[in-house]
């Protein structure tokens, strides 16, 4: 009980303290976000993360870690991610040292020898269990990362974490966490995921940022750019994400922009300018085609009408 009550000072005491916490790390969340991740640390809901790349989803977790003063474990997904690399697996080249050097000396009785050979200390702890075995008063953050990547069959191996902080293994039995951890499942949505796995979970959807918001992310992140280059670039973003492309420009995106402008002294857009740094923005070749000097700079053109308008 005292590690639990330890936990939870550390933990906001509402909304607009997970607000403040998120800003303090860094991070500039709308009340949205704000109320679930409250909800999700205050109830111990793992929380599920959806939205495009480049939105911010895992560097949620990152920011919780920091301000928290948790450890942050992360989990890459991908596909053909098993048990073994998400749970535990046994040194197996440890063990067979040790049954040499049990036959060597003549102690061969198998019962003893299993026992000692699938102990703790042949252990290889990967990070599902590393997080569930966290230290009381600080649990960590485990970041289940692009979950979307990994097979369904994993999805299922996640149930009995998510629902129960347990997991069974059959040499040793069920191992139950002593002290929730913090969880951050992310997905891109490049597939569905099962809803079983989503009841476990408080939901959000991340969207890209308005223009106020991503404004200010910019000038926390790259506070040497100038104030009139960050507004026409966030503003030429943002009706950006409204063309007709394959993979729109997120957050990350518009961040890894205003430092290369930066770096090239920039102090205004142009069309130049922009089609020759349009690499940063876009990923693919037939975006940055269609993106070409003519439509940015008519992009330009439309955003400096309206700037004059207002």
């Amino acid at each position: 009980m005292q590690a639990d009550t330890h936990a939870l000072t550390q933990i906001p005491g509402s909304i607009n303290d997970t607000q403040a916490l998120l800003s303090d790390g860094g991070y500039v969340a709308d009340r949205s976000l704000a109320t679930v991740l409250f909800l999700a640390l205050r109830m111990r809901r793992p929380i599920f993360l959806e939205g495009e790349a480049g939105v911010g989803k895992t560097e949620i977790a990152k920011v919780l870690a920091e301000r928290l003063d948790r450890p942050l474990i992360r989990l890459q997904c991908y596909e053909g991610l098993d048990v073994s690399t998400a749970l535990y697996e046994w040194n197996h080249a440890a063990q067979m040292i040790e049954i040499r050097l049990r036959e060597a000396s003549g102690d061969t009785e198998r019962n003893a020898m299993r026992s000692d050979i699938f102990s703790e200390r042949f252990l290889i702890r990967r990070p599902v269990l590393q997080a569930l075995e966290g230290a009381p008063g600080r649990a960590p953050v485990l970041l289940i990362d692009e979950l979307d990547r990994a097979d369904e069959a994993f999805e299922a191996f996640l149930l009995e974490v998510l629902s129960d902080f347990q997991v069974t293994i059959p040499e040793l039995g069920t191992i139950r966490a002593t002290e929730v951890p913090i969880v951050i499942v992310t997905t891109n949505r490049t597939r569905e995921i099962h809803d079983a796995l989503k009841r476990r979970c408080l939901y959000h959807w991340l969207d890209y940022p308005d223009a106020a918001r991503e404004l200010e992310i910019v000038r926390r992140k790259v506070p040497t750019a100038p104030a009139d280059l960050s507004a026409e670039l966030v503003a030429f973003v943002q009706r950006l994400r409204g063309e007709d492309l394959f993979k729109a420009p997120g957050v990350a995106e518009t961040l890894d922009w205003a430092t290369a402008l930066t770096e090239l002294d920039a102090v205004a857009l142009d069309p130049e300018l922009v089609t020759d740094t349009l690499g940063v923005l876009l990923k693919y070749q037939d975006d940055i085609a269609r993106i070409g000097r003519g439509e940015a700079d008519e992009l330009l053109r439309s955003i400096r009408r309206e700037h004059a308008l207002a």
